[in-house]
């Protein structure tokens, strides 16, 4: 497979992911489009040390899915958080939250 193939398909991931993050208000919806946004960088990642014959894409992309771990973690968290205090997950409403 060629290495434009890859790009392509991360490329598309990524306008999709931004989409989700620009376009949604449900902060769950916009916790997996940033996932997507991730995945593009792991493929864009993969696809460059495979190309280079070096595992160092590989490792990067060990890093990214432990950050992006933790990052499902904490939003999680703040998502219940918001859900509890307004019985929506709608991010619009956050701003009213302010203290």
């Amino acid at each position: 497979m060629l290495l434009v193939q890859f790009l392509l398909l991360s490329a598309v991931l990524f306008c999709i992911g931004v989409y989700g993050v620009l376009a949604r208000r449900n902060g769950v919806m916009v916790l997996m489009s940033i996932e997507l946004i991730l995945n593009a960088v792991n493929i864009n990642f993969v696809a460059f040390g495979a190309f280079n014959g070096t595992v160092t894409g590989e490792v990067f992309a060990l890093f990214v899915i432990a950050i992006a771990a933790a990052e499902v973690g904490v939003g999680l968290a703040i998502v219940l958080l918001i859900f509890r205090n307004k019985r929506s997950v709608d991010l619009s409403d956050v701003d009213l939250m302010k203290g």
